[in-house]
């Protein structure tokens, strides 16, 4: 006590991580998909793929973190990828025309649906949620603030019955 340090007992250090490898757990399971179906995985079978991984949580990292780790080394053993963002970018012709068009449709994984209004043109995409910021920010450039993004699915995933 004289130094500084506080004494954690086994038990207490052991109940610490079981809680950060749950918080884990759950987040690997709200984020990600089954990429051929669609579909979730349960918090069970992710929890046993990253013990069958050899998985560590590592208690200097925050949760979100070790997460990204999680879904890295998670990668390897089960067909697994993060769900896809659904947006819709809107901005009038003009702004960007082509170039903005072009440079946004490359990011996006899939263009589901492609509408001109007008002379607005409407872009919905399903992309990887690491290019939000990404085309958060190239929109907001090349139309000087006047283009649109907004957020109509945090998750795309299939939640329909299977039949068997």
């Amino acid at each position: 006590m004289s130094k500084g340090e506080l004494q954690v007992s086994e038990k207490e250090r052991q109940s610490c991580l079981d809680s950060q490898l749950n918080s884990i757990v759950n987040s690997v399971a709200a984020l990600c998909v089954n990429p051929e179906t669609r579909r979730p995985y349960s918090a069970s079978i992710i929890e046993k793929s990253l013990k069958d991984a050899h998985f560590s949580v590592k208690m200097n990292r925050n949760t979100k973190q070790n997460t990204l780790e999680a879904i890295k080394m998670l990668r390897e053993h089960l067909p697994i990828e993060r769900s896809r963002m659904k947006l819709r970018v809107s901005f009038a012709g003009k702004e960007g025309g082509g170039k903005l068009k072009e440079s946004v449709v490359k990011l996006a994984n899939t263009v589901e649906h492609e509408e001109w209004d007008e002379a607005t043109l409407h872009l919905t995409l399903l992309i990887d949620p690491g290019q939000y910021r990404v085309i958060d920010e190239l929109v907001r450039n090349e139309t000087k603030g006047k283009g649109l993004l907004e957020l109509l699915e945090l998750k795309e995933v299939v939640e329909s019955e299977e039949l068997f």
